[in-house]
């Protein structure tokens, strides 16, 4: 179950299932995603990234909710949904997909679960898909039935996660492939698994169908795992940063269209099937694109923490973008960022200026993601 709190005019925030047995853990922060508050704190943010890398962290993302799709027509509607080809998807097999409006501007990019022929779960970053997804029924003339359940997910990622779900369920969870699932119970806690995770590295996420569950369940996985390694934590910025992994209203937008972000192997335009915004991306694709996400590498002391705010990008004295994610790497011994640049100033090797908060900092475009580019940790 879940608990909330009214803040006037209609607002609230809710808490996880997770919530107490994060702060019992010693969790020092929370933010606000998708209308929840999200554990963004157990102390240095470095010494998190470490457990993370080196071990195993468990993460309350009970914010990633979800958009359950079901009905006859579930199978046509999804796919309405995302320009990305569903046609070979299989029941219990997850992809990365992006949704996008009639502009070809991106609205989210989930991850959609495959539960049944005509049972689907769009795992959300933060905004309000489930109202999107409703207003597109209503004249589709599909016959679906889009609701939240009841589910919460928990990340288990790190290298040891692996030893840590052995632990939990035995040798049979360690066929379990990369971007597939499977439907399990933990000591009677219904469960969906998935070998996906927002790190980049070997992982899980255990989506919990029953909000009452919450506190046992985290107990139970920590029981298991503090032997391996496992510690509490939150989704690190240093480790997406490194990997290239979008955050959504800083990353990408409404306004950010999938060839800026060179995502355009998840759109199929070549399909027979209709999905909004296939006409507007077409127009993208055979013209061009003015602008173009890159990574930076960034001269300078070790930043402080990420930034919280744009930071812009010149070159020869003339804006040419912006910051829209930075970070220090312990690890590359670096500071790292993606950028949103024109398209003339993509190239590799391109030297530019960010302007932070303590004034212009020189900066080279550089290959991105930053760290095992071939994923190999997180489909090992």
């Amino acid at each position: 179950m879940m608990q909330s709190h009214d803040f006037g005019f209609g607002t609230q925030i809710r808490k996880s299932p997770y919530f107490d047995a994060t702060v019992r853990w010693g969790v020092q922060g929370f933010s606000v995603y998708n209308h929840m508050y999200i554990p963004r704190d157990f102390g240095d943010p470095e010494q998190n990234f470490w457990n993370l890398v080196n071990d195993a962290i468990l993460c309350d993302v009970a914010v990633e909710r979800q958009v359950e799709i079901t009905g006859p027509d579930a199978a046509r509607f999804t796919q309405l949904l995302t320009p990305r080809d569903l046609s070979g998807m299989s029941v219990g097999q997850c992809k990365y997909v992006l949704i996008t409006n009639a502009e070809g501007g991106i609205l989210n990019d989930p991850i959609l679960l495959r539960l049944g022929e005509n049972h689907f779960w769009l795992s959300l970053a933060d905004s309000d898909i489930l109202l999107w997804a409703q207003g597109v029924a209503v004249h589709s003339g599909l016959d679906v039935t889009i609701r939240e359940p009841d589910v919460s997910p928990l990340q288990l990622q790190g290298p040891k996660s692996g030893e840590v779900m052995r632990a939990l369920f035995g040798d049979e969870i360690m066929d379990l492939r990369y971007y597939w699932l499977r439907e399990v119970e933990l000591d009677g806690i219904p469960l969906i698994v998935s070998r996906t995770g927002w790190s980049s590295e070997l992982g899980y996420e255990l989506y919990l169908r029953d909000g009452a569950c919450g506190d046992a369940l985290w107990e139970r996985i920590m029981a298991a795992g503090v032997p391996l390694g496992l510690k509490p934590g939150h989704t690190s910025t240093i480790r997406r940063v490194e990997g290239g992994m979008l955050s959504y209203h800083a990353d990408a937008d409404i306004h950010t269209n999938p060839f800026e972000l060179g995502l355009d192997r998840l759109v199929n335009l070549d399909t027979e099937a209709e999905f909004i915004g296939k006409f507007a991306l077409q127009r993208i694709r055979d013209n061009g694109v003015t602008r173009k996400q890159v990574g930076l590498r960034i001269d300078g002391a070790p930043l402080s923490g990420p930034n919280t705010t744009f930071w812009t990008v010149n070159r020869g004295g003339v804006s040419v973008g912006k910051v829209t994610s930075a970070v220090y790497s312990p690890r590359l011994e670096q500071n790292i960022a993606l950028a949103m640049v024109s398209a003339d100033c993509a190239e590799i090797g391109t030297e530019c200026e960010v302007v932070t908060h303590s004034g212009g900092i020189g900066a080279t475009v550089v290959e991105r993601p930053f760290f095992d580019p071939r994923k190999k940790l997180a489909v090992a």
